[in-house]
């Protein structure tokens, strides 16, 4: 240690005269950093929150769910948790029209009917307090604020639920486990379970869900007892949870998102980082004479490297110790940005693990990043510092081993901290691939421009933008650090936006030729009833579908228990096979490697139709549909059907198959003759399969109609009309959800913007940084145009001509790697349309473009201050 104790003092003395400009240097690494602290942090306060609230989140320690009631075997099992004097209390829950009957005004809303007792951890926080204790006590409601809006009600009010009314005592303030933003999907409506029958809204088709919740008396009963009764439960297709599986798979989903916002955090570190590498290169330019001297007054090579490495972990300390302040400040701001996307409340403290990790990443990027120009300090001979006119720019080899070292611990070092932050190796060399392909691509780009404005003749352009191009490949440039750096940021913001924008583009429902009110659950002798009154409204019928619900019984033969067996080793609190989608970790539509259905697609309850033409989201990719009137069953009973592609993946079955339909206890055969390619996008009624009308007219059916109304007043009317004469139709006002669609995602991108300005933020310090490496030979620039007679403002203009071409430059090539990644992102992905909206990408590419111009010209102030005289006399 008394070694290294001179060689701290020397790289102490030695920064004497730099210290301000390494601090800014390296406080490109500061916003990197907080990003990274404020992801972190929040992403512990937000496992801390899921492990206290994990019981409140399901309100019990178990919880059985089904679409149907519960079988017999489940009702005794019940009956025995009672009967054991363990607490049980049922839920049952369905979307209903609520009516308010002083103002007349209707809205969906999610009606949840409770037994008393529920929950059972957790509390329910009402306005006026107290009130949830009332809700029994008689023909009550409690209602979510937002449809008070809706209705223009207020507490005090009757509302109308089918058959039956309700006094409504107060609002329901605070919901455990419950998500903000669903109150503007269908806002929350809670009655006593006794008067659930007077509503007479349970009825044939109607989408119902079953709940029992039990508390149990001992920790891990819970688990214990579901993983002992799970074949009845499989049997009569229920769902059964417990609270620690909940808490597992909330951890797991939360823990993604806290990665993936952690990952745009790493974005702007590893940004951070270009910058110091750039910076530090500059900065040893300066000091190739410094660095000559000390080689002369005995210093060695690796003297000298620990001596500048030691100045650039210091200040990349200091830089991350600020970052880390920051990011504790920011930390506050993210769950209030999340507030209404998340079912657990976040309480925000400061996490030691995320500033301890903040500041050591930051260190080490900073150093590592910082490594590979102080390697060439190995090669500054002694000789400079007395022959540097004469002695050549020192060169490093392409095969030396440290440099190659140098790369690889760099290398290294970005790879895993972005696997760190994905959570996976998978992902996180996934993430590592794309962001060094942007580079690359961005590295290109500049790198292409340069060339061209090189090669291209400026005669006709002014002087001063001539020059301002020509500095894009002067000597000692900083083009390609910044087109790096800003272009990247300018990346993330294009790729959040067009991603934002085309998701959404499928849903607006605003235009005259799409539906804008969605009537479900009405049953069969309503349907004319239901036309008749909307045309009445002067609302046209866009659509209209009958709705039968069925199973698959076999496929090719095999009886759909064969192709979908039981999974005794499945997990106790997993998914049954009453699953509506793919496991986990997989997408529709991708094929196992075995070629066998999976097993959701099997297990699920079909809500399927017939009809004989197509609609406007599908289209017939295989095979031919059928013609009106044909389709029927042949000579030995098959009958035709049209699959969706997505699901007939799933099911592994091919044109000609044979399924045999479970509909409400018939069996119909039906061969496969087409595949039809259906847009899920749309908010109209789509189906996986449809059926020949011969084939299914004579089911149990329910109806569900697409109606457009021409205004906002004639969709309240209908909706009031429709819910006083058909209590049980439910109708959906796609106006809203598309509002509420929009404010979600909104909501989302407004998080990913906030936290990919830091990005951006980055890239101007970069900018910054590559205008200060470059101040001397800026003035010798200035000095010698003023000295052959420019003006001020001509040294100005040059200036002004080369920022500009530099934001220009980035924001073009950041936005065309955005184009290409969105393109990507809505294909393979999201499995949509794309389209680029060209008006915002262009003020976004101005903006950057003036905010690089702006940035550029204040921090060159210093060259207009020096004469040339002054100038001169420093050489």
């Amino acid at each position: 240690m008394s070694a290294l104790r001179p060689l701290f003092a020397l790289s102490w003395r030695e920064s004497r005269f730099a210290r301000r400009r390494l601090l800014l240097f390296l406080s490109s690494i500061t916003l990197g950093v907080a990003a990274l602290v404020a992801t972190q942090s929040f992403a512990a306060n937000l496992a801390s929150g899921v492990r206290e609230q994990a019981k409140s989140f399901v309100g019990a320690d178990l919880s059985l769910s089904s679409n149907r009631v519960m079988g017999p075997r489940t009702q005794r099992l019940i009956d025995s948790l009672r009967a054991a004097r363990v607490p049980v209390a049922r839920v049952t829950t369905f979307a209903s029209m609520a009516l308010a009957e002083r103002t007349a005004g209707a809205r969906l809303a999610q009606v949840r009917a409770v037994e008393p007792g529920f929950p059972f951890y957790g509390e329910i926080l009402t306005s006026p307090a107290g009130q949830y204790a009332r809700l029994h006590a008689g023909r009550n409601a409690l209602v979510d604020p937002a449809l008070l809006v809706a209705l223009d009600a207020r507490v005090g009010d009757m509302i109308r639920l089918g058959e039956a009314r309700f006094t409504i005592i107060g609002t329901l303030e605070k919901v455990p486990g419950a998500v903000g933003v669903g109150a503007l999907f269908a806002p929350r409506l809670y009655i006593p379970a006794r008067y659930l029958a007077e509503t007479r809204l349970v009825q044939f088709g109607s989408r119902v869900e079953y709940e029992a919740f039990a508390r149990l008396p001992q920790a891990g009963a819970a688990e214990r007892w579901v993983e002992a009764h799970r074949p009845v439960f499989r049997a009569e297709r229920v769902r059964a949870s417990t609270a620690s599986g909940q808490q597992r798979d909330l951890d797991e989903a939360l823990g993604r998102l806290g990665s993936f916002l952690g990952l745009i955090g790493t974005f702007a570190l590893l940004l951070g980082g270009i910058g110091v590498a750039s910076a530090m290169g500059a900065y040893m330019a300066q000091k190739r004479d410094t660095v000559a001297t000390l080689r002369c007054l005995g210093a060695t090579a690796p003297q000298v490297l620990f001596i500048y490495l030691l100045q650039a972990g210091v200040m990349g300390l200091i830089g991350a110790g600020i970052g880390t302040a920051i990011g504790v400040a920011v930390q506050w701001v993210l769950p209030r940005l999340l507030a209404d996307l998340l079912p657990v409340e976040v309480q925000t403290a400061v996490s030691p693990a995320a500033v301890a990790t903040g500041i050591g990443i930051g260190v080490w990027i900073a150093v590592a990043f910082a490594l590979l120009p102080l390697l060439a300090t190995r090669h500054i001979s002694p000789l400079q510092a007395i022959r540097r006119r004469v002695e050549e720019e020192p060169r490093t080899g392409g095969r030396d081993p440290w440099t190659l070292g140098g790369w690889a611990l760099l290398a290294a070092s970005i790879v895993g901290l972005v696997i760190f932050q994905a959570g996976e190796l998978r992902n996180g060399a996934g993430f590592a691939a794309g962001i060094a392909a942007t580079l690359g691509a961005l590295w290109l780009s500049a790198w292409t421009v340069m060339w061209l404005a090189r090669r291209t003749p400026g005669r006709g352009l002014p002087y001063p933008t001539r020059q301002g191009i020509a500095n894009l490949y002067r000597p000692g440039n900083q083009t390609r650090v910044v087109v790096l750096a800003l272009g990247f940021g300018v990346w993330l913001l294009a790729t959040v936006y067009l991603v934002q924008l085309n998701l959404l583009a499928p849903l607006q429902v605003n235009t005259a030729s799409q539906g804008n009110l969605l009537l479900f659950d009405v049953q069969a002798q309503q349907e004319r009833g239901v036309d008749s009154l909307l045309r009445g409204s002067g609302t046209s019928v866009l659509q209209r579908a009958p709705i039968i619900p069925m199973r698959i019984h076999s496929i090719n033969g095999v009886d759909a228990s064969v192709l979908a067996p039981d999974n005794p080793d499945s997990e106790a609190d997993g998914p049954p096979e009453e699953e509506q989608g793919p496991p986990k970790g997989r997408e529709k539509g991708a094929r196992r490697n075995d070629g066998q259905p999976e097993r959701w697609a099997v297990r699920r309850e079909y809500r399927s139709t017939f009809r004989d033409t197509l609609v406007r989201s599908e289209k017939v990719r295989e095979g031919k549909f059928w013609r009106a009137g044909g389709g029927g069953a042949d000579a030995g009973g098959v009958a035709e059907v049209s699959m969706d592609l997505t699901v007939a993946e799933d099911l592994a079955i091919a044109l000609g198959d044979t399924i045999v339909w479970d509909v409400q206890g018939v069996r119909i055969p039906t061969r496969i003759s087409s595949f039809r390619e259906v847009d899920w996008g749309r908010l109209e009624p789509n189906f996986f399969a449809v059926f020949p009308s011969s084939v299914l007219e004579g089911a149990p059916q329910t109806w569900v109609m697409l109606a457009r109304a021409p205004d906002a007043p004639t969709r309240a009317t209908v909706q009031r009309d429709v819910v006083r004469r058909f209590s049980n139709v439910a109708v959906l006002d796609l106006t809203a959800i598309q509002a509420a669609l929009d404010e979600v995602l909104g909501r989302v991108a407004a998080v990913i913007r906030f936290l990919a300005a830091f990005s951006v933020a980055t890239g101007f310090i970069v900018l910054l940084g590559a205008v200060l490496t470059g101040r001397l030979q800026r003035i010798r620039e200035s000095v010698l145009l003023r000295t052959l007679g420019a003006t001020r403002r001509q040294v100005a203009g040059v200036l002004f001509a080369e920022y500009t071409a530099l934001g220009m430059m980035a924001s073009l090539a950041g936005i065309l790697l955005a184009v290409g990644a969105g393109w990507a992102l809505m294909k393979w992905v999201f499995q949509s349309e794309f389209h680029v909206p060209a008006l915002p990408l262009l003020w976004l590419a101005l903006g950057v473009t003036a905010m690089s111009a702006v940035v550029g010209l204040l921090a060159s102030r210093e060259v207009f201050r020096h004469t040339p005289l002054e100038a001169l006399r420093e050489e």
